[in-house]
């Protein structure tokens, strides 16, 4: 191999970083339109971020592409765009008026996710990370955050009537991150043969939704995600917290 070749690096193992960033700048323009009071554009870039976070870890799988550098970086994109931006945007839409008391509940979230990808990387190497998560994930912990949003955005309610339970439920989702209880990983999903034909169709529905109630299915979406923690969370008990 020519001296210069090898100061060259194939497009496509830093395809995987590209989209990285790109998730990255999309979590920060979520929080620039935050601060124009667009809230449900913000919301709507910080999904985004999070199905592109999906994307860049498949993407360096399928291409071998994988590297410390890489994860590093998804990390601390996603501590951006899961736990800073969805902190702001509910301090700047519901928590405001609550001054140093709402502060402190998105200090409490952005922290939690600090430490819940931290744990990540450390745990990452381990064969019982591929089976189950520790804690609920960073971008399900962003989208748990957003639902008083959800809520409002859909029509049910006002969570901007009801700041101190937005901030209670900011901090609770804060400790689900850096919990002890068994979360389930994408990867080790196995869906019944006899499911099939129901998870097809859902997806339908869901797509539906999409165009038509986005922020109802959201709602729920993160309501069967909570239904989903309560039996994890009560096997749990007494140690949640405990290392």
């Amino acid at each position: 191999m020519e001296p210069h070749e090898k100061d060259r690096m194939p497009f496509l193992q830093l395809l995987p970083n590209l989209v990285t960033m790109a998730g990255m700048g999309i979590g920060l323009t979520a929080i620039r339109f935050a601060m124009d009071d667009r809230f449900e554009t913000a919301v709507v870039l910080i999904l985004l971020s999070g199905l592109i976070d999906g994307m860049d870890g498949l993407l360096a799988r399928r291409l071998e592409a994988t590297s410390d550098f890489g994860a590093e970086l998804d990390s601390l994109s996603d501590f951006l765009c899961f736990g800073v931006a969805p902190g702001l945007l509910l301090y700047r839409f519901a928590l405001g008026e609550t001054h140093a008391f709402g502060w402190v509940f998105v200090l409490v979230f952005a922290g939690a996710a600090c430490l819940r990808l931290a744990r990540f990387n450390v745990m990452r190497a381990e064969p019982d990370s591929m089976r189950h998560f520790t804690g609920v994930p960073a971008p399900a912990g962003a989208g748990l955050a957003l639902l008083p949003m959800f809520i409002t955005f859909a029509g049910l309610g006002d969570a901007r009537q009801a700041p101190a339970a937005v901030a209670i439920w900011l901090g609770l989702v804060g400790l689900l991150m850096i919990s002890r209880i068994k979360t389930f990983s994408p990867k080790a999903m196995r869906i019944p043969r006899r499911a099939v034909g129901i998870v097809l169709i859902g997806t339908v529905i869901a797509v539906g939704m999409v165009f038509t109630r986005i922020w109802l299915l959201m709602v729920i979406l993160c309501v069967l995600y909570v239904l989903a923690l309560i039996p994890a969370v009560w096997k749990a008990r007494g140690r949640i917290l405990r290392g």
